[in-house]
């Protein structure tokens, strides 16, 4: 399931994601988990930034972060994501888009508290992506943190997750000569995948 080929246009975009997702687990030498997902604000100009895909549903990829910060604040206005992972040891890139929304709060709850100590600190320290005038302030706000919460430290109602709905999964492969293998899965009217080889 590994190569791309005529047989993977029958296989569920999900199941040949996650065959891939394992192999990458295995070969990247960092963060095999890393996606870079885009935004885009008001004006129609476009963000991006690297994410760590935290989970895999049948509804779609799941990533966490500040629900106060610059994507949080443009993803929730569009409704609307579009992220790529590319696996380098591999030669692979997978790139999704679709329809985003927050997840129910019980998952954020349940994914804080798997977290370590010091990752939960900081989710109640940092005012992700507002001005900071010195580290120093930021050393501050932890060490009250860590005094407010000497013991289980709740989840900060400003962070959580988010739910990407995939409308779109393509996968790529690179092919000696840049004659690369590429598939694009789409839902149709059923909500059935449907794949179609591309050129390179």
């Amino acid at each position: 399931m590994g190569v791309l080929d005529a047989d993977n246009l029958d296989i569920d975009p999900y199941q040949l994601f996650d065959s891939w997702f394992a192999e990458a687990k295995k070969s990247e030498i960092n963060d095999a988990d890393a996606m870079a997902i885009a935004s885009v604000d008001s004006d129609g100009m476009p963000s991006v930034r690297m994410v760590l895909l935290k989970e895999i549903t049948s509804e779609g990829f799941v990533f966490y972060t500040n629900y106060t910060s610059r994507k949080a604040s443009e993803l929730l206005a569009t409704g609307k994501a579009a992220f790529v992972m590319h696996w380098k040891s591999l030669r692979r890139q997978v790139r999704v888009s679709g329809k985003v929304e927050q997840v129910p709060a019980a998952q954020s709850d349940a994914y804080f508290a798997s977290r370590p100590r010091g990752s939960q600190i900081g989710a109640w320290a940092s005012a992700q992506s507002s001005p900071l005038d010195s580290r120093k302030t930021l050393q501050e706000a932890v060490a009250a943190a860590e005094t407010r919460y000497s013991e289980d430290i709740p989840r900060p109602p400003h962070w959580g997750g988010f739910l990407i709905r995939p409308d779109e999964i393509e996968f790529w492969a690179d092919g000696e000569y840049r004659l690369h293998d590429r598939f694009r899965y789409t839902r149709n009217a059923a909500g059935i995948w449907q794949a179609t080889r591309l050129y390179p």
